[in-house]
């Protein structure tokens, strides 16, 4: 069984591989376009598969998890380029959740 990574890992491993070319990241207004474009191709795979577009018979078949692993790698080009530690940015952002909105949402009950 393979090891699940951590996103620090995952994070290390975008970074070996951008690092390998002398034009290293992309500016982060060109990222944030590129995650921009990524969301748009998954937007579009989520509402062939759930919504009431459905797809050209010309149009090639994407899975819906390529789509959002191509937004994570970006995601994490971004977050790489900034210095941004995503696993610390993930905890913080738990934190938050589960202090200031831990009454927002009805909870499900036990029986459920």
């Amino acid at each position: 069984m393979e090891e699940q990574k951590t996103l620090r890992k995952m994070q290390e491993e975008v970074d070996s591989y951008i690092s390998q070319f002398k034009e290293g990241y992309f500016s982060p207004l060109a990222m944030l376009a590129r995650l921009t474009e990524e969301l748009g191709e998954l937007a579009r795979e989520l509402n062939h598969h759930y919504g009431e577009k459905p797809k050209k018979t010309s149009e090639e078949e994407k899975a819906i998890s390529e789509e959002a692993g191509d937004m994570l790698f970006v995601l994490i080009c971004l977050a790489n380029s900034l210095n941004i530690d995503l696993q610390e940015a993930h905890d913080q952002v738990m934190n938050k959740f589960n202090t200031r909105d831990k009454d927002r949402w009805t909870r499900k009950s036990e029986d459920e």
